[in-house]
């Protein structure tokens, strides 16, 4: 294999900002993603006259890169309009720092945005089936991470509890969040007896159907301190991509992220046990233990008795999903750029009541698709370089 070169350091986050949160009737997806990005711009006083690298994504228009360079009226160098579903955010960010590093562009957005509560009022895949699955109507995505949770449960015992854990701790986080569309209390026996949505999942295990927006702005990290207090320098970043349909998927228990996860840490010379806050792409609870695990943060089977004990909640060990997560916050269809914007957050130290003492190091993951693409970002605070 080729030895990799990441830019270790060398780009760094400068902005984030989140918009639409929840419900936002009446906004187009472009529009929220353009309030996101306006946010994030003016934060640290550039404009959109800046961007000369956009990195952008919509549902429901497939040449978002056209159309937003339109909408903002900007003449960018470099346009990726790359679609690997909710990961596509985490390979932005690669090819920002690709590109930043060698000159392509100076000021990189990356946005996202999506209407689909308002719009839709369900979550919509994307994925559409093979001729081969097609007969058996299954539900995407949720019936794909049935699947893989159902084999999951039947290879290493998992508990309904343990999944229990993970949706816990996500609203435990969000309670702390303001903007988390979800903050009500939640509680084992409330989660035990939630509607069934695709055996062994309830509503409780699925991801929340909401609006949103988010955006960040990465520059070359020579300028990064002088537009921001702290920024997010990225320290590494991998991507990895197996099959798309959870039918071809080689080992159901198994993602990619065991692929993606050691490349982008080894880029950034850190382990698991270095790493102070993980965002992770949970849109269903199955996810956060199969990334804690592909990611090396325990051993395969592992991860259930691993979330138990309010580990991965406030106060516990590890950190995981500190804004609320999909489960709890926002899930506007895809949720893999707000992983990184609360990483960045937090690094910056500007999380509220929710903000992790002493957070220097952040794990940022997607995932697209039907547990198809994974990709891993590792961020880290000036200190760290």
């Amino acid at each position: 294999m080729t030895q990799e070169r990441f830019p270790r350091g060398r780009t760094a986050i400068v902005s984030s900002a989140t918009y639409g949160i929840g419900e936002a009737p009446g906004r187009s997806s472009l529009d929220l993603a353009a309030s996101a990005s306006l946010r994030a711009l003016d934060a640290i006083d550039l404009s959109p006259a800046d961007v000369d690298g956009l990195f952008i994504s919509l549902p429901d228009d497939y040449l978002s890169g056209l159309s937003f360079t339109e909408y903002l009226g900007i003449a960018p160098r470099l346009t990726d309009n790359n679609r690997t579903g909710g990961s596509s955010f985490q390979t932005y960010a690669i090819h920002a720092a690709l590109a930043l590093d060698a000159g392509l562009c100076d000021v990189a957005l990356i946005a996202y945005g999506s209407n689909q509560r308002s719009a839709a009022g369900k979550l919509v895949s994307a994925l559409k089936p093979s001729p081969y699955e097609a007969p058996y109507k299954l539900a995407r995505p949720v019936g794909g991470y049935a699947l893989a949770a159902s084999r999951y449960i039947a290879q290493y015992g998992l508990k309904k509890e343990q999944l229990g854990a993970v949706a816990l701790a996500a609203r435990a986080w969000a309670r702390k969040n303001p903007e988390a569309f979800m903050r009500d209390p939640l509680t084992m026996e409330d989660y035990l007896t939630a509607r069934m949505v695709a055996d062994p999942f309830s509503v409780r295990d699925c991801c929340l159907v909401t609006d949103g927006a988010a955006a960040v702005v990465m520059v070359r990290a020579e300028r990064a301190k002088d537009l921001c207090a702290q920024p997010a320098y990225l320290l590494g970043g991998a991507a990895a991509t197996w099959h798309k349909d959870i039918t071809n998927m080689p080992d159901l228990t198994v993602t990619a992220a065991s692929l993606s996860g050691p490349r982008a840490m080894a880029q950034a010379g850190v382990t698991p046990a270095d790493i102070d806050i993980v965002e992770l792409y949970d849109a269903f609870t199955l996810n956060t233990i199969l990334f804690l695990e592909d990611l090396g943060f325990c051993a395969k089977g592992e991860g259930g008795a691993f979330v138990e004990h309010g580990r991965i909640g406030p106060g516990g060990a590890l950190a995981v999903n500190t804004n609320g997560g999909g489960l709890s916050c926002v899930h506007p269809g895809m949720y893999g750029l707000f992983t990184m914007v609360e990483a960045a957050q937090q690094l910056a130290g500007t999380a509220g009541a929710r903000q992790v003492p002493g957070a220097r190091l952040a794990l940022a993951h997607g995932n697209g698709g039907e547990l198809s693409s994974q990709a891993t970002l590792v961020l880290g605070s000036a200190e760290t370089l």
